[in-house]
């Protein structure tokens, strides 16, 4: 959709596919295992959170397959939240908050106090292992009894060291070649948000934010599943993993 400022957010959302795609060629397939285990345990017209939702790339597929569903993003980053109030502008099944995830009192600017579903990916590894427990305990109060949470990050067996080793090299020779191909990284994708006439105030404020990089915790997937258990959730195990990232699911 284009808008008035001129802006395509079609686009924007399209580039920022491609660009986090080089990072994870087996993005759409994390997404589609995340919104079949959403069917299988809360059916097609949940009452979803997105959390750290970004541009809103879960909500944009949650509502093209379930088109009864409703969304909840929050985020802290400026820039990624006028991508997705641009994105869903026109549409009463999706509401943003503006929320920091390390501020505690972050759950009442919701307008829900309880959802179906919390789903998260490739965000919550901004934060240390310490908040994260923390946050995972505020999450185990808004999903309903028998609702799910899930995360889709990069999670790390500190026991397997060679088996990382090798895995890491592989995925940066063939990350390195997509870009000599002409594929954009983060660098890149963000060094075009701020030459953008609407997007480049709200990225100066984003790297005011958050600076260059995460500085938070991959933990591994043993450790997601034993840290949710412990504040309130009655199962959790992966389910769906690449060499270096897992899907891991949660049901309270």
């Amino acid at each position: 959709m284009t808008t008035s400022t001129g802006t395509d957010w079609a686009a924007w959302q399209e580039s920022w596919d491609r660009q986090q795609e080089w990072y994870m060629p087996d993005r759409e397939e994390r997404f589609r295992i995340m919104l079949d285990m959403v069917e299988a345990l809360v059916g097609t017209a949940p009452r979803v959170l997105d959390l750290a939702c970004g541009t809103g790339s879960i909500t944009v597929r949650l509502l093209r397959r379930f088109p009864d569903a409703t969304s909840t993003g929050v985020d802290l980053d400026p820039a990624l939240l006028a991508i997705a109030h641009g994105t869903f502008a026109d549409d009463d099944r999706v509401s943003l908050v503006n929320a920091d995830l390390k501020d505690p009192d972050w759950p009442a600017k919701l307008p829900y106090d309880s959802y179906d579903a919390v789903l998260t990916a490739t965000a919550l590894h901004w934060l240390h292992s310490e908040p994260l427990a923390a946050l995972y305990g505020q999450v185990a109060g808004l999903v309903r009894d028998g609702g799910v949470f899930m995360n889709a990050d990069h999670m790390i067996d500190d026991t397997t060291p060679r088996i990382n080793a090798a895995e890491r090299a592989q995925r940066h020779a063939r990350m390195d070649q997509a870009k000599r191909d002409g594929a954009l990284d983060w660098a890149d994708w963000w060094q075009l948000a701020a030459q953008d006439p609407v997007l480049a105030e709200p990225t100066a404020r984003r790297f005011e934010i958050y600076g260059e990089h995460a500085d938070g915790d991959v933990p591994s997937a043993a450790w997601h599943a034993r840290t949710l258990l412990a504040q309130g959730f009655g199962e959790a195990r992966p389910v769906w993993c690449s060499p270096s990232d897992t899907l891991l699911l949660a049901v309270k």
